[in-house]
């Protein structure tokens, strides 16, 4: 049982710690960015299971975090409340060329990850150009020109 409450722990813990640090740190990964997520799958590792290391025991622990997972999505699928606090909502970044500094400040993206996107979706060059950017829940820019 110490098992299943610890799993849980981590996930819920992980889930909360990614929420927190916003959309953008998943969606573009450094270099430094995936060492560090090695390093969080070893400690988490080491959370999870202990000094235990049998096949029955990550068994037992993958079933659970496969569990709280499926449930997740049951329950954002019937509680939109839940999915919105979980994955977020689309945010505006510029609206008619202005940026929101403010939302961008928020959403810890610069005018460069904007522009970065406009370049690379429609070629566009200047911020004046951008009818909107918006923030996707997964993190992407979506680039609406103008």
């Amino acid at each position: 049982m110490e098992l299943i409450l610890r799993g849980a722990a981590i996930y819920l813990f992980l889930l909360l710690l990614f929420r927190v640090l916003g959309k953008r740190s998943l969606a573009e990964t450094t270099t430094f960015d995936f060492v560090l997520l090695l390093i969080i799958g070893e400690a988490t590792q080491q959370a999870l299971l202990g000094n235990d290391f049998s096949t029955t025991n990550a068994l037992v622990l993958i079933t659970v975090l496969m569990g709280i997972d499926l449930a997740f999505v049951k329950l954002k699928g019937k509680y939109k409340k839940l999915d919105r606090l979980l994955e977020g909502t689309p945010l505006i970044l510029v609206d008619h060329g202005k940026p929101l500094k403010g939302r961008m400040k928020e959403a810890k993206v610069d005018s460069e990850d904007i522009l970065e996107a406009a370049r690379l979706s429609h070629g566009l060059e200047q911020m004046h150009q951008i009818k909107y950017a918006v923030l996707e829940r997964d993190g992407q820019i979506s680039i609406i020109p103008s």
